[in-house]
């Protein structure tokens, strides 16, 4: 089975830039690419909700270009700076995003992020 990229509109420009897909289907999986909190023109916002929220809708929009929802999502791993710091909040968010069966989920605490003042990167796997 070969693969088969999924790219939505408005994430083109900023793939096409990094030289990567957003999700890449494989095995009746899709693999998204890490997103980060940045907004819709790249900017990078200093409010931790805010990031996260732009994180989940991010992920979104890749599910919905594969016509999927966040009901497909089966694995998350979250990659955050400062943990404990805002560990509480997004746990509010995320299940503010997903409903019981939830995916199975790993929280990492890591030194930094490739994007300059990104406070989380959110990685997933969905079923199609």
């Amino acid at each position: 089975m070969a693969k088969q990229v999924i790219m939505p509109p408005g994430l083109r420009a900023a793939a096409e830039a990094l030289n990567m897909s957003p999700a890449v289907t494989a095995g009746g999986l899709i693999f998204l690419t890490g997103a980060t909190g940045g907004d819709s023109k790249g900017q990078m916002t200093t409010d931790p909700e805010t990031q996260m929220r732009n994180c989940f809708d991010k992920i979104n929009a890749v599910l919905a270009a594969a016509d999927l929802t966040m009901d497909a999502v089966v694995e998350m791993t979250s990659y955050h700076v400062g943990l404990r710091d805002h560990f509480d909040l997004f746990d509010r968010v995320r299940l503010s995003c997903f409903s019981a069966p939830y995916p199975a989920w790993t929280a990492v605490e890591v030194a930094g992020l490739r994007r300059t003042g990104a406070i989380v990167e959110i990685r997933t796997i969905a079923a199609l």
